[in-house]
């Protein structure tokens, strides 16, 4: 009896250790093929493949970015992995991967930002540059000069489908006095270039889409302003070339002030950008120029915004500051002197010993 007893024992203990055996190599098969599911599309193919992770997106759709440029092996193992891979710091940029490379490999370097696979290929649209120099600093990444890019940027009928998808672009950018109609619209910032972006107008939308995303949350404060975008933006383009991020928003206040008593901005920054030059000493005859973004000669804002603006420099616009100001100047260090009338003005000039902008 007792035999019968320790064969039934040693027979369950077979059955238990078959059955624990079975599920092992069940758990083995499916991680062996979950494991290939991660591993490269192409091992050893080094070919480099540009992607773009835009902000905001998440794991989950990083997993069809990834998959949309031949880069991953399966979707469902991809899309387990994102969910479980504790992917939760992911660093929009443009990355350079190849087919060589395992998904959870890609995951990490989006994860971290890590700058080894970071596209090194930017154009960065600076702060304060004019169109023409934004043209050129494209040039040199785009497979197109400055001038067809300005080309471009001048044709009307470009410029008009344009305007039919941005809601801040109006029919004010096509007027004869404005010297270029997106001057000032391609916000300010560094953008990455990859093979999604690479033509003259996927670029500037790219721009018009940052500037979209800026410009939509100060709308109903523009529309309380008094300015339509068109002059909100070309105010905010000259205190942007007029002084630094800390004295504009005073600046933008004395520029106000002068709008509000009808007098000219006197603002030697529109006189430069009739000739397409940067803070330079003006000669007699520029000054006296009968174009309208002389604002020495005319009063009120100039036909259009002068160089490319951030966000800092709109905000200084809309929250100036309140003073009875009236003139200013920049000393040698950049530091801008205000003063209340013109008298304090020329009298702080002559203590400096300086000639500047008013």
């Amino acid at each position: 009896m007792s035999q019968t007893k320790n064969k039934k024992q040693v027979g369950k203990k077979r059955k238990r250790l078959s059955l624990i055996i079975a599920v092992l190599a069940i758990l083995l098969v499916i991680t062996g093929v979950y494991a290939f599911g991660l591993s490269p599309v192409d091992p050893g193919n080094d070919e480099a493949i540009v992607v773009d992770i835009p902000s905001g997106t998440g794991a989950s759709q990083v997993v069809y970015i990834l998959d949309d440029a031949g880069l991953v092996r399966n979707v469902f193992f991809a899309k387990i992995n994102a969910r479980i891979g504790r992917y939760n710091s992911l660093q929009a940029n443009a990355y350079i991967f190849s087919k060589g490379m395992s998904f959870p490999k890609m995951m990490n370097a989006i994860n971290k930002g890590s700058f080894e696979y970071i596209s090194k290929r930017s154009v960065e649209v600076a702060d304060g540059a004019r169109l023409e120099q934004v043209a050129a600093a494209m040039s040199k990444e785009l497979d197109f000069s400055a001038q067809e890019i300005m080309d471009k940027w001048s044709d009307k009928k470009y410029i008009k489908k344009l305007i039919d998808k941005y809601w801040f672009l109006t029919d004010e950018i096509l007027s004869d006095d404005v010297i270029y109609p997106l001057e000032g619209y391609l916000y300010a910032d560094t953008y990455f270039v990859t093979t999604e972006n690479s033509t003259i107008e996927e670029f500037t939308e790219m721009c018009l889409d940052r500037m979209d995303a800026e410009l939509t949350p100060r709308k109903d404060q523009i529309k309380a302003s008094g300015f339509t975008v068109h002059k909100f933006l070309t105010l905010t383009s000259i205190v942007t070339k007029e002084a630094r991020a800390g004295d504009q928003p005073e600046v933008a206040g004395v520029f106000i002030n002068r709008l509000n008593k009808n007098m000219s901005l006197g603002s030697d920054v529109t006189v430069c950008y009739i000739f397409q030059e940067d803070r330079v000493e003006l000669k007699v005859s520029q000054l006296e120029s009968d174009n309208p973004y002389n604002t020495r000669k005319f009063e009120g804002l100039p036909p259009g915004p002068i160089c490319q603006v951030v966000g800092e420099g709109m905000d200084a616009v809309l929250k100036y500051k309140k003073t009875d100001n009236i003139y200013f100047f920049a000393d040698a260090d950049g530091k801008v002197h205000f003063f209340k009338t013109q008298a304090e003005f020329e009298k702080g000039i002559e203590e400096i010993g300086l000639l500047q902008d008013d």
